[in-house]
Formats: C-alpha cells, sequence, structure tokens
C-alpha cells in the first residue's frame, strides 16, 4: 500500500497485515501501537510525515541541546540583567518591606548599599505600614550554670541563636516588650536595658530614682504607631511605689502618688507578665483576686476584683485583639489540664473559650505540674514541667490551635536547653532602642 491512501470513511473488516506502525502520542509522550489504515484521527505532526513520505525525526545529540539550552540561559540572565538595572530605587524599601525577616537579613548581607537601606528612615516607614505576622520568643536558657539567649520563629519552626550576648551583666531577664524591642532587667532590679533581638542593638536606661532592692512588674508601652515615635518602660511594687521611663525624654519620672482607694500591698503576680492594650497595662493580682490597671498617658489607676477559676494553679494574662485573656493550669484530682479563658467586659468573669486536647492532658495526669509563659501576645509559648518532663507548647490565640515546640539545643551541643524565662516580641529589623 501507498503511504498516500487514506482510510475510507465507513472502515470494512480486513485481514490483518504484517506491516506495523508504531504511532507517537506527542501530546501524552507515550507510544500506541497499531494498524496502518485500522485507526482515524491520526495525530496531525505524524499525518505531515506520512504525507510528505518522510521518517520521524531523529533524537538530537545531547551536546546540541545543552548548548542551545545554555544559550537561552544566558539570554534570559541579559534579559533580566536588563529589566533590574531599570528598577526604580524608590521602590526597593517598599518591596524589601513586604519580605520574611529571614529573608531580610540575607538581603542585608549581599552588600554596603542594601544593608543601608534596611536601616533607612524610608524602610522604617514602609515596614510599619506593613501588616506584620506572627511574633517571635526571646528566652534566657540554662545550660552549666551559663545563660544563652534562644529566640524561636514559629513560622519557620526554628530556634536562633545568637553569638554574642546582649547585655553586660551576667544575668538579664526579658521582661516586656513592644514595637520589636524587648526590655531586659538584671538580677538586682536595678539596671534596665532595651534592645532589638534581631538586629543585637542595644541601650541601657538611666538608673532609676528608687535604689532599694525589691521585686518589680514592668510593663512596656508604645507613644505611637512604632518605636521610633517613642516608648514608655513601667515598674510597680507591691507598696504602690511606681516610676515610668520616657525612651523621648531618656528619663526616669513618678507620674503621681498611688490612689488610696487601692487597697496596699497589691500582691501582685510576678510570674504573670503585664500586658499591654493601647496605652493602658494590666497587672494580675492575687490577694484580692483580680486585675490593676493602669493607662500611662493619662495616668488612671482601676482595679477590678475579678474571681478567678476554680481549681486554678499557675496562670497568667494575655492579650489578644485588644481582649484581656487568662491562661493556666487547671488541676482536680489528678488530672491536669492547660485551659483558656477570656475576660467578659459586661460580668468582669472568665470565660472558658478553649483547652487543650484531652491526649496532651493525658500525659500530665498524677503529675505535680508546673506551668511559665514565655509569651502572651497573640501566639502563647507555655513551658510545662515536672519531674523529668520539660515540654514546650504553642497557642495560637487567632487559630485556636495546639502545637507542640522543637526542643531548644545549641547548635554545638545536643543536649535540651531548660528555658528559664522568656517574652513575645514582635520582629522588626528598623526598630531602634
Amino acid at each position: 500500500s501507498s503511504g498516500t491512501s487514506t482510510a475510507p470513511s465507513t472502515p470494512t473488516p480486513t485481514a490483518p497485515s504484517p506491516d506495523r506502525w508504531y504511532l507517537l502520542d506527542f501530546e501524552h509522550g507515550s507510544v500506541k501501537d497499531d494498524y496502518c489504515g485500522e485507526r482515524t484521527g491520526y495525530n496531525s505532526e505524524l499525518l505531515k510525515i506520512m504525507e510528505a513520505n518522510q521518517s520521524p525525526p531523529r533524537k538530537r545529540p545531547r551536546r546540541d541541546r545543552n548548548r542551545e539550552k545554555a544559550s537561552f540561559l544566558n539570554s534570559a540572565e541579559a534579559m533580566k540583567l536588563d529589566i533590574w538595572s531599570e528598577f526604580p530605587e524608590d521602590l526597593f524599601e517598599t518591596v524589601i518591606a513586604r519580605l520574611p525577616v529571614a529573608a531580610i537579613f540575607r538581603f542585608r548581607s549581599v552588600c554596603r548599599k542594601w544593608c543601608s537601606l534596611v536601616g533607612s528612615d524610608n524602610f522604617s516607614q514602609q515596614y510599619s505600614e506593613v501588616p506584620q505576622g506572627m511574633p517571635w520568643f526571646y528566652t534566657i536558657t540554662h545550660e552549666n550554670g551559663n545563660n544563652n539567649v534562644a529566640m524561636y520563629d514559629p513560622s519557620l519552626n526554628k530556634w536562633h541563636h545568637p553569638s554574642v550576648p546582649l547585655a553586660p551583666a551576667n544575668i538579664v531577664m526579658p521582661v516586656a516588650s513592644a514595637g520589636g524591642l524587648v526590655c531586659l532587667l538584671d538580677l538586682s532590679h536595678r539596671n534596665f536595658y532595651i534592645c532589638n533581638p534581631l538586629t543585637q542593638s542595644l541601650k541601657e536606661i538611666p538608673p532609676r530614682s528608687v535604689q532599694a532592692w525589691s521585686r518589680v512588674s514592668v510593663g512596656m508601652v508604645l507613644n505611637g504607631r512604632s518605636s521610633n515615635e517613642g516608648y514608655k518602660v513601667m515598674w510597680l511594687r507591691n507598696d504602690g511605689n511606681h516610676e515610668v521611663y520616657d525612651s523621648v525624654q531618656n528619663m526616669w519620672s513618678q507620674p503621681g502618688e498611688f490612689p488610696p482607694s487601692i487597697k496596699l500591698p497589691l500582691a501582685l503576680n510576678f510570674r504573670s507578665q503585664p500586658v499591654a492594650v493601647g496605652s493602658t497595662l494590666y497587672f494580675m493580682c492575687s490577694e484580692p483576686e483580680g486585675v490593676l490597671s493602669y493607662d500611662v498617658s493619662t495616668g488612671i489607676w482601676i482595679h477590678f476584683i475579678i474571681p478567678l477559676p476554680l481549681h486554678l494553679t499557675d496562670h497568667t494574662l494575655a492579650e489578644f485583639q485588644g481582649k484581656i485573656m487568662l491562661v493556666g493550669l487547671l488541676c482536680k484530682n489528678a488530672a491536669t489540664c492547660v485551659c483558656i479563658w477570656e475576660l467578659q467586659k459586661m460580668t468582669l468573669l472568665w470565660k472558658e473559650v478553649d483547652r487543650m486536647p484531652n491526649i496532651w492532658c493525658l500525659e500530665f495526669y498524677g503529675k505535680h505540674m508546673r506551668m511559665t509563659c514565655l509569651g502572651n501576645s497573640g501566639l502563647l509559648m507555655l513551658s510545662l514541667k515536672a519531674k523529668r518532663m520539660n515540654r514546650l507548647v504553642m497557642y495560637n490565640l487567632v487559630s485556636k490551635e495546639w502545637q507542640k515546640v522543637p526542643d531548644c539545643m545549641l547548635p554545638c551541643s545536643r543536649k535540651k536547653q531548660w528555658i528559664a524565662c522568656g517574652t513575645a516580641f514582635g520582629p522588626c529589623p528598623s526598630a531602634s532602642p
């Protein structure tokens, strides 16, 4: 038969032919086996070859294909260089501000010019206007009597270990944060430091006027939308003494007398870090049970008497979208569970909104558990300890999801670090102490 003959419109049964064609399916890259003249709907490319009485194309040598590919890549690279050379420089800060934090620091290491862009005022303005992601956690760990800093990035589920200690003091504790800055306090409760954990920049606050050693509760608020507009740090003692540091004036001040209507001593819960909503700080009190608020901008104190839930042991305040939350260990008989409550503004009562999955709580059954909150703003990190047990868990107040946090280990050691204290902070490369 001739290669140009076509099959009739209505095929009729014929005897099998000894000649066999292998039809290439170009769309799916497969080989189809069929008899010539018994199949309709041939592939158009193959039909052209058959009509021209040509043999199918042979595969080109790999060297030729690689040479053509390299030529294409070189032209593409040249095109990219031409495009990026025309990119407006004033848009670099806009693009960088929308990158993940880890990508921003890789960007800084490219060259001096790009590093200086991250420290520019325009970048700070651009970064402050971008909705921020999940907070990071700044923690202090112990190993063989040494104190180390470890930062946890929940978006990458990864621990970071700064190589250079921030504060000159041997032992410092993170006690508060605002606007990407973390407030550190030494064990003497006299010396304060403000740092940006990402850039390793550090500032020591002038000594406070009250020199008597006493344990204090510390809170921190911003003057505006970002730390560039200034911030305030406040400390409060059980006897009602308090001071406020203003970063703009770089000095401590005593804004007024403690109101006599509030009973002293306060019995502050020092295991619970104060939370900030706007310019108002909220402190946890034990006797009587409740929350003490102080508006840094107006100087107004309010004491809310709020009974705690029954069977509650370790507990701490938290904040979520302007709401005051409570997280704590609920222990009854031999059972222990972590629960989340929200403060109802109308009734001033705690309403349970979530609790840890039961299958996780079974691990705590019959054990004397202790809880430490390492971050209490939008994202909670909890350290749950018992004899021969140390668990780190995270709770997302937005998605109401529980997640186990990987163990914290130094890069040069496989020994699990014991986390003593910590705080949550919003990572901000442009924040300056």
